[in-house]
């Protein structure tokens, strides 16, 4: 389900929505395949460093908070419209039309190399650095990531004193699994489950966003995918189990920038806010903008002033 948050005008705003895929919130995972979307026209301003954004609330608040410490340090950074999907926003980088972007690691590395096998922070990392164009390069990585997970109740949980995933298959016989009907198939997924951990549910339960949070709080299922930063996690206390063997791939906040805008200076801010982006705090701000509808500008301002990063 998408929802975009009011931001400065940038120009011709993107069609293209991402596609959902479990939890509460709109997939930032997804590249987006679906109908073309337009790219934002003209290069951004000289001197001026241009943020852009997937069409989703997080990505949109990421975008804010990196222009807020920009901006805080003396540095002109503007916001738009949120562009669309990963290839049209990607497309916009390349052109010129933005300059910085927020990105996830393993999602941005398995778009440029569908066969990538990394799924470990480091590991991902050093793969990303190798497939990125030449213009382009990430900066450091936030502690902050929106991967899939494996998420069971607290009563679930100790329950059956479940801490990792290697837990809950000890279970599988008394497991129904709610996720999206892809998570199936997917290395990412029961699959990949199957492989590393013989986690085999007795049932699944083909089902979209709030409805898997629904599941889960109901015992309609005992264990569900749940994209870290989703506030359900942290509103309805949930336990999200450990990956040791790491099934999801390491999809922590990088940001994505333009060589040509990457001075030293530019790069000792953004990194900053990288150092200061915690898991936990990206999702108490994504409640703030998704569940209290507040303007996603003044989140990221407060983050940055609490941070010590103005």
């Amino acid at each position: 389900m998408k929802r975009t948050l009011p931001v400065t005008a940038l120009g011709v705003a993107a069609t293209l929505a991402l596609a959902a895929c479990g939890g509460g919130s709109s997939n930032p995972l997804s590249t987006g395949s679906g109908s073309a979307a337009s790219v934002p026209s003209g290069s951004a301003k000289a001197g001026t460093i241009h943020v852009g954004a997937a069409n989703f609330p997080e990505s949109q608040l990421i975008a804010e908070i990196y222009a807020a410490a920009l901006n805080a340090k003396g540095l002109k950074a503007t916001t738009g419209d949120p562009i669309g999907a990963r290839e049209v926003y990607l497309k916009a980088l390349q052109q010129g039309s933005i300059d910085l972007v927020p990105e996830y690691a393993y999602s941005l590395l398995t778009f440029y190399d569908p066969s990538a096998s990394q799924t470990a922070p480091d590991a991902v990392r050093a793969a990303l650095t190798k497939k990125l164009p030449k213009g382009d390069i990430v900066l450091d990585s936030a502690a902050a990531e929106d991967s899939n997970t494996v998420t069971v109740t607290k009563k679930t949980a100790d329950k059956w004193g479940l801490k990792t995933i290697a837990d809950l298959a000890k279970h599988s016989g008394e497991v129904t699994f709610a996720a999206p009907a892809e998570f199936q198939k997917r290395e990412q997924g029961l699959k990949g489950l199957k492989e590393k951990y013989n986690l085999v549910p007795k049932s699944f339960r083909a089902l979209q966003g709030t409805a898997i949070v629904q599941a889960l709080k109901n015992n309609q299922a005992q264990a569900a995918n749940i994209f870290t930063t989703d506030p359900s996690i942290k509103a309805d206390g949930f336990v999200v189990l450990k990956d040791p063997k790491h099934v999801f791939g390491s999809d922590n906040v990088v940001p994505l920038i333009s060589k040509a805008k990457a001075s030293s200076k530019v790069q000792t801010v953004l990194n900053a806010v990288q150092a200061k982006l915690t898991t936990d705090k990206l999702a108490a701000m994504d409640k703030q903008v998704q569940v209290d509808h507040k303007d996603a500008s003044s989140v990221a301002k407060q983050f940055v002033s609490s941070n010590g990063l103005g």
